[in-house]
């Protein structure tokens, strides 16, 4: 197992770098924007924009990397994403940053498949879940450890740009450098979001909700922090506890739901969820104990995603499992991508607490959906439940490193 991590610790080494330079981008343009007087209705189309971006590539950069090969490719969405970072310097209007944003996502979405793809060529039926856990690591620790470079921009306002930059750039190195071959892809066809329907409508619905509640958060979080008054310091904090509590409650909550009907562990943690967004929501005035809440609500609702996956699992056959997780990822995507212009609304009218209040609405909605679900259809029974695993929400090729689907590899 430990040759087996040694042998992709390039990979982890880049994905941390790369979460590291893009990870707060979302939030310093939020800042940014707010600062100039931009609307949030235009600041949360700015992470629309993102996410647009990040499904397409999904969908398409597959074809980039199969005609190039792995290490170019990776080499050329990192570099357009370093140089729409950089470009960001350039001009600071709302139509321009929209259109770099979608630009990144694209490349993002690059980058993820070529490096899941590569961990999938390296991991076998042993060594899958560690070498999944220490991807996840890298992904959280990367994206939580960047919230905190908002504030090189104190003197000069293209530092923390330029700073993203480099660290962008540095991640190419290990990944140029390195001897592991570049993996045929395949095998993430996704299933159709009727298809998923069919078979586990709690789980399609709670991906798509869980979609629109963090790409509501990533897009407006800082908004909501700087409306309460925080600095840039302690919005950064506020982001990096979120990121953390993602981290926290995953494996409590996963072992629950291996244990009782996975459904009422959805229902429970959407209402939990649903909970600390409406005390969020109603204490927007009392920023000191936003950070522990803003711990939890991490914990509680980055728990939500691999647990629609699970539910799914349980009434698919082996070889369906890639191709519905690939499936839950875009639908995870789309919601993502509507999330921020939902919320922004919400705020305009109300106020930076108007976040939280349409997250506890979200939340609510699918609580209502998780009841009605199970009044229709029977429980799968505890034995035959499919183990639950911490996943991250990124590409369909993401769906292939789960040791549940190990057997397709």
């Amino acid at each position: 197992m430990v040759s087996s991590l040694l042998s992709v610790r390039s990979l982890l080494f880049s994905i941390f770098m790369l979460m590291a330079g893009s990870g707060f981008l979302a939030t310093l343009m939020s800042l940014r924007l707010e600062a100039a007087g931009t609307t949030q209705l235009l600041i949360g189309l700015i992470g629309t924009a993102y996410y647009a971006g990040l499904t397409l590539g999904a969908l398409r950069a597959g074809r980039i990397i199969e005609r190039v090969g792995h290490i170019r490719a990776f080499t050329a969405f990192v570099s357009l994403f370093s140089a729409s970072t950089l470009a960001c310097t350039v001009w600071q209007e709302f139509g321009f940053w929209a259109v770099l944003r979608f630009i990144e996502g694209l490349s993002l979405a690059g980058v993820f498949i070529c490096i899941e793809s590569w961990l999938n060529e390296r991991a076998t039926p042993q060594t899958r879940g560690a070498i999944l856990a220490f991807y996840m690591v890298a992904l959280y620790a990367g994206q939580g450890a960047g919230q905190f470079l908002l504030d090189l921009g104190n003197r000069v306002p293209a530092l923390p740009f330029i700073a993203a930059s480099i660290l962008l750039s540095l991640a190419v190195i290990p990944i140029a450098l390195t001897r592991i071959p570049g993996p045929a892809l395949g095998g993430a066809t996704p299933l159709s979001f009727v298809r998923l329907y069919r078979i586990s409508p709690l789980g399609i619905i709670g991906a798509a909700v869980t979609g629109v509640m963090l790409g509501g958060f990533y897009a407006l979080g800082a908004i909501y922090a700087h409306g309460l008054g925080m600095g840039r310091p302690q919005t950064a904090l506020f982001m990096s506890l979120v990121i953390l509590g993602g981290v926290v409650l995953q494996i409590p909550i996963g072992r629950l739901s291996d244990r009782f009907d996975r459904r009422k562990v959805i229902i429970g943690t959407f209402a939990g969820t649903g909970l600390v967004s409406l005390v969020l929501g109603l204490l927007a005035r009392r920023p000191d104990i936003v950070d522990t809440l803003g711990l939890l609500f991490g914990g509680l609702v980055f728990t939500l995603y691999p647990l629609c996956v699970a539910h799914t699992n349980d009434f698919l056959e082996p070889d369906q499992r890639v191709g519905a997780s690939g499936g839950l990822v875009l639908v995870y995507s789309i919601g993502a991508a509507i999330g921020p212009i939902i919320a922004a609304m919400a705020m305009t009218r109300i106020g930076p607490g108007g976040l939280f209040y349409f997250l506890a609405l979200a939340a609510a909605a699918a609580v209502g959906f998780g009841v009605w679900r199970q009044r229709v259809r029977e429980p799968v029974p505890n034995e035959q439940q499919q183990p639950y695993q911490i996943l991250p929400r990124t590409t369909p090729i993401a769906a292939t490193l789960d040791p549940n689907t190990a057997e397709e590899g």
